[in-house]
């Protein structure tokens, strides 16, 4: 059988993959970077510093028992393929791909994390009929809010146009700022959804869009005074996510507009979100990853490995 591994260290995620290419099967191991109650992220050289810790953890846990023999490694090595687009903890992912690749004598494929992203969605939602077409992929966690036109590319499997974006805050950000005001834990999305379903209020959000652009700073200015005056978790979480719905609709709405129809793929640790998603769904024919495949995972950059390898071997 043909493996291929598959090893992303995003800024809040641990994660390894293990791509069967005759079964279509992955293998998947991942885990999160610890953060304190209260705070709302970590400074880059904590990240480092608990992959660091973690990355040989989660490879014990899968590749442990595992005998098989791999074809060809890949890693995230930035989060955009973009001029200039780095960040520190993407490097811990990097040096062990390196040696894995080194002592197994195996190529090495390097991707972004954003791409790895829309393999996922790709991948888990039966969608890879769309690689080599062209396509919207929609980014949208804590780190990133994005809408890209997808199209082949003999070199990269597919290249990326960035067509709209945040100009303030990216939505999983607002989310989680959101959530530790009111006590959550960050992470917040999976509590906030849990209480936005608990809401009997109606809720309603005015999407703010510069184009094909949004912003959504003015939307956590918003849900704090909103807390301030009734204390409502049930409410105020509804409301956030219902501006955050809104706003990605009116950007694929602009963005189909503006350049033309094509298939819609959202992608990313807030699109795991059922709220959002199955509201989504009523006005825009689009695919979505599951929600294991959502958030920050290894598993797009070890199909995309495959991929890669299937192309330059041929």
């Amino acid at each position: 059988m043909s493996y291929f591994l598959g090893i992303d260290t995003s800024n809040y995620t641990t994660s390894i993959s293990v791509y069967n290419s005759e079964t279509a099967n992955m293998l998947r191991q991942k885990k999160l970077l610890p953060v304190r109650h209260g705070e709302c992220g970590l400074r880059q050289s904590d990240a480092v510093f608990h992959h660091v810790q973690q990355l040989p953890e989660i490879a014990e846990k899968l590749l442990g028992d595992f005998d098989g023999e791999f074809t060809a490694v890949g890693v995230s090595v930035r989060p955009r393929d973009a001029e200039g687009s780095y960040m520190p903890c993407f490097t811990v992912g990097t040096a062990a791909a390196r040696i894995l690749a080194a002592v197994l004598k195996v190529p090495l494929y390097t991707f972004s994390h954003q791409c790895g992203h829309i393999a996922a969605a790709l991948y888990s939602s039966k969608r890879t009929d769309l690689i080599g077409e062209k396509f919207l992929a929609f980014h949208v966690s804590g780190g990133t809010t994005e809408a890209v036109i997808v199209r082949p590319d003999d070199e990269n499997i597919f290249s990326v146009e960035l067509v709209g974006r945040t100009l303030d805050l990216n939505a999983g950000q607002l989310i989680d700022r959101i959530g530790v005001m009111m006590g959550l834990d960050f992470p917040a999305g999976k509590e906030l959804e849990k209480y936005a379903l608990e809401n009997k209020l109606s809720v309603k959000g005015k999407a703010t869009l510069k184009g094909t652009d949004c912003c959504l700073s003015g939307i956590e200015n918003i849900c704090r005074r909103e807390y301030e005056n009734s204390s409502s978790k049930e409410y105020v979480s509804a409301l956030c996510l219902k501006y955050v719905e809104n706003t990605l609709y009116g950007m694929c709405d602009a963005i189909l507009r503006k350049y033309g129809n094509m298939p819609v793929i959202f992608a990313g640790g807030v699109m795991s979100n059922k709220i959002i998603k199955e509201e989504l769904k009523k006005g825009i024919d689009a695919w979505f990853a599951e929600p294991e495949f959502s958030a920050d995972n290894a598993s797009g950059t070890a199909f995309l490995t495959y991929l890669k390898h299937k192309t330059t071997t041929e």
